[in-house]
């Protein structure tokens, strides 16, 4: 998604439909540019809400339609009959490479949330919670004797994250956040995801069979940086983090400055240093455990879908 100025006279600007208030069987009109066709209309109802699991995307709560969507439809309006956005066309499920009445599209609440955040800050902010979860299956239900049989586990708590402070434990199941009923790990994840850093989450959960209610306010993630002078003389002028989830994993180049010799050798900001002296390093820890000093530094980088090694004496 992007957000864009445009010169606005003899517009209309289309209505936003509240898109938690859809449901299954509702009729929709999908509108976009199919194969260079501008301006095709077609027709269909929702097949199903929440879709998720996809691989299509990080954060996925899809609306699922049989309306007619091919290539050229991503980024076009899904509307209900009042004219009303509830969504933005996204993507197909088409084994054969065309339309076999499978099509996805972003809600319209998730649409704006995003619009928002983009405008204000110029980014796509997520605020975090600080755990890691997982689905609540069969197996596990048995294991922990539980009597519910949906939700999300945590399996994982950041050290002085939302979470810790708010008491949750390894463990626990989600089941509810701010109202809305959490079935499995995508549930949370997207809940989460929308929200602002800041804002209170009111999450229902299961300590045990006992169930129990907390708020915990909404952290801003962060990831620890490091001058890179710390670690290797030759690094001097750079600031090193670990890669954000969305990248491969291992130490992110955040800055350099112009000014130095590293940039002068061909380091660039959003670099990302996969290997030192020939291990394999996921982040800073491991990217300091395979550094020497005194002798001169072998790095392997990853830069977009290119890579390429550097030697730094």
């Amino acid at each position: 998604m992007a957000a864009i100025r445009i010169p606005a006279d003899h517009l209309t600007a289309l209505p936003i439909a509240d898109s938690s208030q859809l449901k299954v069987g509702d009729f929709v009109v999908a509108i976009g540019n199919p194969f260079g066709l501008g301006q095709t209309v077609t027709s269909g109802i929702i097949s199903a809400l929440g879709r998720s699991g996809l691989g299509i995307e990080g954060y996925e709560d899809f609306i699922q339609t049989d309306a007619s969507i091919n290539p050229g439809n991503s980024g076009g309006a899904l509307v209900n009959l009042r004219g009303e956005l509830i969504g933005m066309n996204t993507a197909i499920l088409a084994p054969s490479g065309g339309n076999v009445g499978i099509g996805f599209a972003i809600p319209s609440n998730m649409v704006m949330s995003i619009k928002d955040s983009l405008i204000k800050h110029g980014e796509v902010r997520r605020g975090l919670l600080g755990i890691t979860s997982q689905d609540l299956t069969p197996d596990l239900v048995n294991a922990f004797n539980l009597e519910n049989k949906q939700g999300a586990v945590i399996s994982r708590i950041e050290s002085n994250s939302p979470a810790a402070k708010a008491g949750l434990e390894p463990g626990d199941i989600i089941v509810g956040a701010n109202g809305k009923a959490v079935k499995n790990s995508h549930d949370i994840r997207n809940i989460i995801g929308l929200l602002q850093v800041g804002d209170d989450v009111e999450i229902d959960y299961y300590h045990g069979n006992e169930k129990r209610k907390v708020v915990a306010k909404i952290g801003k993630p962060e990831r620890p940086q490091l001058a890179g002078e710390k670690l290797h003389k030759k690094l001097r002028g750079t600031i090193l983090s670990d890669s954000p989830k969305n990248q491969v994993e291992g130490v992110l180049i955040e800055k350099i400055d112009t000014s130095s010799e590293v940039w002068r050798t061909g380091l660039r900001p959003g670099d990302v240093i996969v290997s030192a002296n020939r291990y394999r390093v996921h982040n800073l820890e491991e990217f300091k455990q395979v550094i020497n000093p005194s002798t001169g530094l072998l790095i392997n980088i990853q830069r977009g879908q290119d890579g390429f090694f550097l030697m730094l004496r």
